[in-house]
């Protein structure tokens, strides 16, 4: 399976941020992908007006993204927003999109309420795993904070998940890079599955004159083998880099170390 990771920096506009995705959804099918990964927020970053947007263009974004996974004959994974049903709140979902087939969503799990952000506040949190077959393999979806519980990714795993994709607008600070570095790998090994994890680039704030305790992102996209190691993982900046996923070490690693096998709780 070849994926492509598209570490964008995503911003408040959206028609902006719509010419990236396409241009990396094409360059990712100039690559032979079968699969590109975006970011969470991919279509409207957190510090953009993301609930209007849910609510009165998101279908026009969701179609443009579907036509050209149709049209470069790619999947495509990428970080929305969409109306919530329960509330006034806006769902974080994520969204795959497959040539000829309807796409499949997921609701962020657990929410970011901490190191000062709440995310609770304006995003109504989901309720269900969601795996999905992608070209004859299962991928399992996870959103950002989703990161911090290893339940989830062991969940996934055990439903048939070999290869489990994180996407994330992970908030800057002392520390968080290093700690994204470190779960990412970890989740990897709890799940004895590859982690495909794409984050948001890093928006240069000072030169902007802005501040903000918003979530935008730290870069470091990676792809971590069921081994813990690292196949690729990028720096800050923003980036695209495609990689052959070789699943039969999935069975290898689960063959050697069967820790979802051996789990007893």
């Amino acid at each position: 399976m070849k994926i492509s990771i598209a570490q964008l920096n995503s911003t408040p506009d959206v028609d902006q941020n719509l010419e990236c995705v396409l241009a990396a959804v094409a360059q990712a099918a100039g690559d032979g992908a079968d699969l590109v990964v975006f970011p969470e927020a991919a279509a409207c970053s957190f510090d953009g007006k993301f609930a209007d947007f849910a609510r009165t263009s998101a279908d026009r974004f969701h179609k443009s993204v579907q036509d050209a996974s149709d049209q470069h004959g790619v999947a495509v994974i990428l970080g929305s927003f969409t109306p919530s049903a329960s509330d006034e709140r806006t769902a974080n979902t994520l969204f795959v999109f497959r040539p000829g087939q309807d796409p499949v969503t997921y609701d962020k799990i657990h929410l970011f309420d901490a190191f000062g952000f709440k995310e609770s506040k304006g995003i109504v949190p989901g309720s269900t795993p969601v795996s999905v077959d992608v070209g004859g393999t299962q991928v399992g979806l996870a959103i950002c904070y989703d990161l911090r519980f290893p339940e989830l990714f062991t969940r996934l795993a055990r439903d048939g998940a070999q290869v489990v994709v994180v996407i994330a607008s992970w908030g800057d600070g002392p520390g968080k890079a290093r700690q994204w570095d470190l779960l990412t790998r970890a989740r990897a090994l709890d799940s004895t599955s590859y982690v495909v994890a794409c984050g948001q680039a890093v928006r240069d704030l000072a030169h902007e004159g802005e501040a903000t305790k918003t979530p935008l992102g730290v870069g470091h996209s990676a792809v971590i083998a069921p081994d813990g190691s690292d196949v690729v993982r990028l720096d800050g900046g923003e980036d695209q880099v495609t990689v052959d996923l070789d699943l039969a070490q999935v069975t290898t690693v689960r063959d050697s170390i069967p820790v979802l096998a051996n789990n007893r709780l």
